[in-house]
């Protein structure tokens, strides 16, 4: 009998199933080139750039407007001297360079400045022109200030301001800040009681020492001699004020025994006597 177990067994080797792929060798060139085109336009646009700049600078150097002429409208409360140093305007300076907005907004800080309007005329010429505030009145608010015929409070009183303005008092400073639009509406109110004040008879602006707010009632004078309250309340005052000024020159007379007077009714006065 056969010994099959001495039979050696001979497999079959069987070939892997691989394909053997030829790598090509990378083209650097082929990508290269296109970034070699972008590097010369920029390199192109960098030097044209640093060309042009240069140009530009040799060309703003040369002041072809220099400015000779300034001309600053009439005031009264502003020096020329401080407009011309709050702008920062002086000759010799290039007419094309300067910046009328800065200029204008640097004046605007002095506060007796309401309005400024600056032109610039070839060749040589730049032209101010100033709109100043006015006071009506000085308005007590724990500073001193002054405050104009829109209902602005606008200056802190300084050594040397005029003070022949009559008072305002119940206004705070604290009031403008919570409460602006309100507080704007009634300083707005005060400056048409003032006008109203100027224009009107026999009783003037002159006899009024104080003019003094509440915010619950409105407003109470008091007069220059004595001062003796004259309540006005909040509105309707040319024709209050119209009756006040046909009785005031007797009234005046009788003064001392006077407590107040209420001009606060639609047709008549109420005169409190001691």
């Amino acid at each position: 009998m056969r010994d099959f177990a001495k039979i050696s067994r001979q497999q079959k080797k069987v070939a892997p199933n691989k394909v053997k792929i030829q790598r090509k060798p990378l083209d650097l060139k082929k990508y290269l080139r296109p970034l070699s085109f972008v590097i010369a336009g920029l390199a192109v646009i960098t030097l044209g750039s640093g060309i042009l700049y240069g140009f530009y600078r040799a060309l703003t150097a040369v002041s072809l407007f220099s400015l000779k002429s300034i001309e600053v409208s009439k005031t009264k409360h502003v020096t020329r001297e401080e407009i011309l140093g709050l702008g920062g305007i002086e000759p010799g300076k290039d007419l094309c360079r300067l910046n009328l907005k800065r200029v204008g907004e640097h004046i605007l800080q002095n506060p007796w400045v309401e309005t400024v309007r600056i032109n610039r005329y070839f060749p040589d010429t730049v032209s101010i022109t100033i709109t100043e505030r006015e006071p009506v009145a000085i308005i007590n608010m724990g500073f001193i200030y002054y405050l104009d015929k829109k209902g602005n409070v606008f200056k802190v009183l300084n050594q040397g301001d005029r003070l022949d303005f009559p008072v305002v008092t119940g206004f705070s400073e604290e009031e403008l800040t919570s409460d602006p639009k309100g507080t704007k509406e009634a300083l707005e109110t005060t400056c048409s009681l003032l006008k109203t004040l100027r224009e009107k008879g026999a009783f003037i602006l002159a006899d009024v020492s104080e003019i003094h707010y509440d915010k619950g009632y409105g407003f109470t004078l008091f007069t220059a001699s004595g001062a003796l309250p004259v309540k006005v309340g909040s509105g309707d005052f040319p024709a209050k004020v119209e009756r006040l000024a046909r009785i005031y020159r007797d009234l005046m007379v009788q003064m001392p025994s006077i407590h107040y007077i209420d001009l606060d009714y639609n047709d008549k006065i109420i005169v409190k006597k001691s």
